[in-house]
């Protein structure tokens, strides 16, 4: 027979034992909401901004048409900053519909330059800006005495920089050029400038017809008014109306305005990066220096004219020569 099995034994609890507990579930956690209040949601679309623009200009500086603008020799190192600041009478891109809007003519290449301007920014105090006639009669290195804009026909920004320098005895430290049609585009992307002419011009071969006074004016009307040579002294009222004009486009570019407001800050970077030649040395930040600059005051002047002459070169300015190295050597 299979053995007996012994049923097991149960022994109460003791009086003092108590089951323990069932662990208890934990709430589960609630996360924390976060408050975008108003100073928060600026700051955000403040940072925003700030990486656009910051993009926008290195997209922009990347965009600039670059050349080599400082000639192999150089004149010693002088003062302050100074820039050579180029108009060409360049066609180049324009459709015929531009050009006749813009008055322009016809397509001449990239070979002459209609203004001549060089900008000084002292290390303290106002900046100054002026015109050398694109008829002045100086040496071109290589090429013997000529109109100083026949420099960038015989060799471009290079000896047009070389041929300043020389004839002034300051360093170029940058160099700006823009077409006609940039020139249109740069104005209409801030919404015109205000320009004050001193009498009425009418200029059919500059699409010109205006009156005196303070008045806005658009991309096309702005190169009529700086082209124009149908007033009294030609060509020195030209460099006159020029200067205007530059910083009148100058004070605008960076007004508070302007700069904030997307509607025109972004078409002004764009255009500008489109329009503009700048030496292979040169940036988007270095062409806002010279806004600022000017922004802060800007003194005018042209070079000192001591007459006019004939010779083989066609009619050419003459310099007052006492006058204009005092003009340069106060720069230097």
């Amino acid at each position: 027979m299979p053995p007996r099995r012994e049923e097991p034994q149960y022994r109460p609890a003791p009086a003092s034992y108590r089951p323990p507990e069932p662990p208890r579930r934990q709430a589960p956690r609630q996360r924390k909401r976060r408050s975008f209040g108003p100073l928060k949601i600026l700051g955000a679309l403040v940072a925003i901004v700030v990486v656009l623009a910051l993009s926008m200009m290195l997209w922009a500086d990347a965009q600039l048409n670059r050349v080599e603008a400082m000639p192999e020799q150089r004149v010693a190192n002088t003062a302050g900053t100074n820039w050579l600041l180029v108009g060409s009478d360049s066609r180049v891109g324009l459709s015929d519909e531009e050009a006749a809007r813009l008055g322009t003519g016809g397509d001449v290449g990239v070979g002459r330059t209609d203004t001549i301007m060089l900008l000084h920014i002292p290390t303290v105090g106002e900046a100054r800006l002026v015109s050398l006639p694109r008829d002045s009669y100086v040496t071109i290195p290589g090429y013997g005495d000529d109109k100083i804009n026949a420099a960038f026909t015989y060799g471009g920004p290079q000896l047009l920089t070389a041929t300043v320098e020389n004839a002034t005895g300051l360093r170029i430290d940058h160099y700006a050029e823009i077409g006609m049609g940039g020139l249109a585009n740069v104005v209409d992307a801030i919404g015109g400038v205000e320009l004050c002419p001193t009498e009425p011009i009418n200029d059919p071969l500059a699409n010109l017809d205006i009156q005196a006074g303070c008045q806005k004016m658009d991309g096309a009307t702005s190169l009529g008014y700086v082209r124009t040579r149908a007033t009294p002294m030609g060509d020195l009222d030209r460099v006159d109306r020029q200067r205007e004009f530059f910083a009148a486009l100058m004070d605008e570019a960076t007004a508070p305005n302007t700069l904030l407001n997307p509607l025109e800050f972004f078409p002004l970077v764009t255009n500008t990066a489109n329009s503009f030649t700048v030496g292979k040395g040169d940036h988007v930040w270095n062409l806002a220096r010279v806004g600022l600059a000017m922004r802060g005051g800007v003194q005018t002047e042209t070079v000192p004219v001591g007459g006019f002459a004939d010779y083989a070169v066609g009619n050419v300015v003459l310099w007052d020569l006492e006058g204009a190295q005092a003009l340069w050597n106060s720069m230097r």
